[in-house]
């Protein structure tokens, strides 16, 4: 009855695994429907190194009338950042490099250029009492929280709405307070150029408001917005470091790790077979499982970006899974070349181990952890992809290998020679004169 049980539980694993695997690589049309199902692999987000894009780093100088420390400031600055460019670019990266630079990665895009001079050229954005450059501004960028395009049906104009900050909206309310009074225009300046001067005829509150000024089109008012948002960087930036990757040359990148990937599996699944037979293609099926569980989760989760890094920290964790099979298959051999049984070596040599294992995965993660936290880019991506890859290595080499292995003992646990064990003597050299003697 186990043994019926036991097969059958192999034939649904396969059955689970090819499933798994189609699911992973191909891609095909949902019947009956519109979608697309694209595949797990296909679906993780690429770097910059695999994808193509451009690759940016600014110094920051902190400005002579800004308050807080330049720390604050740049974290301030990356928050402006984030919005203005991940509005077009989703996968966009921003984040702090070293004590005093940002680096902004942009993978696949059209236009490296588009998205430079879009950083480098901002648009401050002032208002005034008075139509006069040198006037002094009431509120500038830094008290501006978001601008986005927005339609006024009623007036049928493309506009922006500006939200502002806490304090600027207290300052706007104070000003247009003060403006409704005598129904007085309100300056709007970007760019140093007047932009639009409307009648202020009510006291605003609420922290938003909505401009227009002759803008034709929801293109040229989303731009005006951008360049708003350009003008509220809390530091100045100046570029220090530009690269620009080909979409090619990430092509290339990404179809030779593939390639390199499925020949090192490939060794290693011959290698497992030969060297520990049945056990072998038990590490293997489990090594399968670990490849689908990898691909699905680095598909689902928010933080993974696949870089070339990334795709290093995949394969040591690959080699750790294997590494930790040997590990326990090497143990199970010493048990049974002391004279115990399969089923009882199995126990054993999982029980001693799996604290090797446990301990050498921990120290890693923790190592993961670290870059995770203080590295940036591509360290940041290989701390990311090691440290799932240990924790699906864990699960599927302590866990999975053991499930199958009992299924296994459940159809043959007394053939050494089908799990590449050797029948070792239950009495040793010392054990057997003693039993003469007596």
């Amino acid at each position: 009855m186990k043994k019926k049980k036991a097969i059958r539980n192999f034939v649904l694993m396969c059955i689970v695994a090819v499933l798994g695997l189609v699911l992973t690589i191909f891609s095909f049309d949902i019947p009956f429907t519109t979608y697309t199902f694209k595949g797990f692999a296909n679906g993780i987000q690429l770097g910059l190194d695999l994808k193509g894009g451009m690759m940016a780093v600014y110094d920051c100088e902190q400005a002579s009338d800004s308050e807080g420390t330049l720390e604050e400031q740049i974290d301030a600055t990356i928050a402006r950042l984030t919005n203005l460019i991940t509005e077009d670019y989703p996968e966009a990266t921003i984040v702090k490099q070293g004590d005093n630079q940002i680096r902004i990665e942009v993978p696949d895009v059209d236009d490296p250029e588009e998205v430079l001079s879009l950083i480098g050229e901002p648009a401050q954005l002032e208002f005034k009492k008075e139509e006069s450059d040198t006037a002094e501004a009431v509120l500038t960028g830094r008290d501006i929280k978001s601008a986005e395009y927005n339609y006024d049906s009623e007036n049928a104009e493309h506009g922006v709405s500006i939200t502002f900050t806490t304090e600027g909206a207290t300052k706007f309310h104070t000003l247009t307070s003060e403006l409704s009074a005598n129904q007085s225009p309100l300056y709007i300046y970007l760019g140093g150029e007047l932009f639009s001067s409307p009648t202020v005829k009510e006291t605003i509150a609420g922290g938003t408001t909505f401009i227009s000024g002759g803008m034709a089109s929801q293109a040229e008012a989303e731009a005006y917005a951008t360049k708003i948002l350009s003008g509220t960087y809390s530091v100045q930036l100046s570029l220090s470091e530009k690269n620009i990757v080909t979409a090619t040359l990430g092509e290339n990148a990404l179809l030779l790790s593939i390639i390199a990937g499925l020949i090192g599996l490939v060794l290693i699944f011959v290698f497992m077979y030969v060297i520990y037979k049945r056990l072998g293609l038990i590490a293997n099926l489990a090594l399968t499982f670990y490849t689908i569980i990898l691909m699905i989760l680095l598909s689902v989760l928010p933080f993974i970006q696949l870089t070339l890094p990334g795709i290093a920290g995949i394969i040591l964790g690959l080699g750790m899974a294997v590494d930790g099979n040997i590990v326990i298959f090497e143990r199970i051999k010493d048990e049974t070349k002391s004279g115990k049984k399969i089923p009882a070596s199995v126990k054993s040599g999982f029980k001693r181990a799996s604290v090797a294992i446990i301990d050498s995965n921990i120290t890693t993660i923790i190592a993961s952890l670290v870059l995770a936290w203080l590295g940036t880019g591509a360290i940041r991506g290989f701390a990311y992809t090691l440290l799932v890859s240990i924790v699906v290595s864990m699960f599927t080499t302590l866990i999975l290998s053991r499930i199958f292995i009992n299924w296994s003992l459940n159809i043959n646990s007394v053939s050494y020679k089908k799990y590449g064990l050797v029948k070792g003597d239950a009495l040793n050299k010392t054990d057997k004169e003693e039993v003469q003697n007596a």
